[in-house]
């Protein structure tokens, strides 16, 4: 009994959610806030439990590890985007975490530079290695600003363009693919689950 009545909330949720294809309505507000709330709902706890408790509470108080106090303060100081009066003194942790993202960009330098470069410079054997090689090098001319294109090196900046719109292309078919599975599975449920259709 318990399943056939979680069958049928979900059920009236889902239609809930695809009621906003006809427009914006009553049905899919209160679904768009049920969802929101029973996930901050979910989050605060998991989150007390698993990150605060652990990592902030234990170790500073029950540990004494006061070191901890720094990156507590820190976090704590957040909180006072909140307040009307002292809602400035968040900038600083926010500037302090924009630090730390710099911190990142020799990494990111390695993952997303260093690697296409690698793969440049192998020998041009074949016809993956020879495609790598024209679609960096055609790219890179494209976004050099300083040259008209014009002539044979427009042709080339061009080959760029088509380089850069495949990649594209394969980004956003990856992002509908993914969303046209998340809708077969919600159909699938209502017509298999729901109304024993299949």
């Amino acid at each position: 009994m318990t399943e056939i009545i979680g069958i049928w909330i979900a059920a009236f949720l889902t239609l809930c959610m695809f009621s906003f294809l006809y427009k914006d309505n009553p049905f899919y507000k209160f679904a768009e806030h049920l969802f929101v709330g029973c996930s901050m709902g979910y989050a605060i706890p998991l989150t007390w439990y698993n990150a605060f408790i652990p990592y902030a509470y234990n170790p500073l108080f029950l540990k004494k590890e006061y070191i901890l106090i720094i990156p507590f303060i820190i976090g704590m100081m957040y909180w006072l985007r909140f307040s009307g009066k002292f809602s400035w003194v968040s900038r600083y942790p926010i500037a302090f975490s924009m630090g730390i993202v710099g911190m990142g960009v020799p990494m990111s330098m390695h993952a997303n530079v260093l690697v296409q470069m690698r793969s440049m410079m192998l020998p041009l054997n074949n016809i993956n290695t020879i495609l790598i090689f024209i679609g960096t090098v055609s790219i890179l001319c494209y976004f050099f600003f300083s040259k008209a294109h014009t002539g044979a090196y427009g042709k080339f900046t061009s080959i760029g363009i088509w380089f850069m719109m495949v990649g594209f292309g394969a980004s956003f078919g990856y992002t509908v693919m993914a969303r046209i599975s998340l809708l077969i599975g919600r159909i699938e449920f209502l017509l298999e689950e729901w109304l024993h259709l299949l």
